[in-house]
């Protein structure tokens, strides 16, 4: 990870180096957090956040849902990301917004401790390398299965739960694969580690639905919208195993990931074992839409104005919030 200049701490800029919690937080002790993922691009416009309202607003929903109240407003949060880019000079970078709760309580019941706010950003390539993107990954599907909608919430993106991914992902590294294949509680196809995942066959794109625990991805809507803009056919539906090895094609899709097709899955080789033609439209297709070269997508784009007030001044509290107070 290359630092940058600055993070965006509960409402003030604080330098890099500074950017620290006290080891009895309560989130690093019980996984009380929630967390979203933005990238922003060096569109034909200029810097722009990919559908910076869209991670925001789930990032407070996810906040609610684990009983989290955020001080901060939703318009606040998108403009201290977009001044956050600009007061570390990056044109293209991973935005990663958490809310936790902080020091202050010890035990189960978080509802005393404070909660926390930070966003932060850095230069972050493909998240499963540029060959992968190009040529097409190799998947292990795993043998930890998706949490329970009846144990935790899969529909929020927290950090404790998380640890449910970074097993599946460590297995499939182990077993010499780039990215695991996580079922459902009932068995059915869920997700990757970090990915939603489609199947194609017979020229339909298939991808599981919310009732098999998926997160909502934002990246997974945008293709689901593009892709019947091009006239595809998108079902959402159960998937089982033996169809992601029938498949014609495979790809997967995340904000870090963006758009990466599976070649092989348990070493059953997908259709030909390259990209697949409906693959590569939609990974064109997706290009143009987060880089502003389609029109038809550009109010997905979220421009930084890298002037930004008081862009080099490290300490000075962030435009988007310096009339807001504490969080608690």
């Amino acid at each position: 990870m290359k630092p940058t200049e600055v993070i965006w701490m509960n409402g003030n800029f604080v330098a890099w180096e500074d950017a620290k919690v006290h080891v009895l937080t309560h989130g690093l002790h019980y996984g009380t957090g929630v967390f979203d993922s933005m990238r922003c691009y060096d569109s034909v416009l200029g810097p722009a956040i990919f559908r910076n309202s869209e991670h925001v607003e789930r990032l407070l929903r996810s906040a609610e849902l684990y009983y989290m109240p955020v001080g901060y407003s939703a318009e606040q949060l998108r403009t201290a990301a977009r001044e956050l880019v600009a007061r570390n000079g990056l044109r293209s970078c991973y935005i990663r917004p958490i809310v936790n709760r902080g020091y202050g309580t010890m035990g189960l019941n978080p509802l005393d401790a404070p909660v926390d706010v930070t966003l932060a950003c850095w230069e972050w390539g493909a998240y499963l390398g540029d060959e992968g993107k190009h040529k097409g990954i190799r998947a292990k599907v795993s043998s930890w299965r998706r949490i329970s909608p009846q144990s935790l919430i899969p529909h929020a993106k927290a950090s404790g739960q998380y640890l449910n991914n970074v097993l599946a992902k460590v297995e499939s590294l182990k077993a010499g694969y780039e990215e695991a294949i996580i079922l459902d509680d009932h068995g059915h196809v869920c997700e990757g580690s970090g990915e939603n995942i489609y199947v194609v066959r017979d020229g339909e794109i298939i991808t599981p639905g919310q009732h098999n625990s998926i997160l909502d991805g934002v990246t997974r809507r945008s293709l689901i919208q593009i892709a019947r803009d091009l006239g595809y056919s998108v079902v959402e539906r159960s998937v089982a195993r033996a169809e992601l090895y029938l498949a014609d094609e495979v790809f997967m899709s995340g904000t870090a990931a963006e758009l990466v097709p599976v070649r092989e899955i348990d070493d059953h080789v997908i259709g030909s074992g390259q990209p697949g033609e409906i693959t590569k439209v939609l990974l064109d297709a997706f290009d143009d839409a987060i880089y502003g070269r389609s029109e038809r997508y550009r109010e997905w784009l979220d421009l930084v104005d890298m002037a930004a007030p008081e862009a080099n001044d490290a300490t000075a509290p962030g435009t988007a919030t310096a009339d807001a107070g504490a969080t608690g």
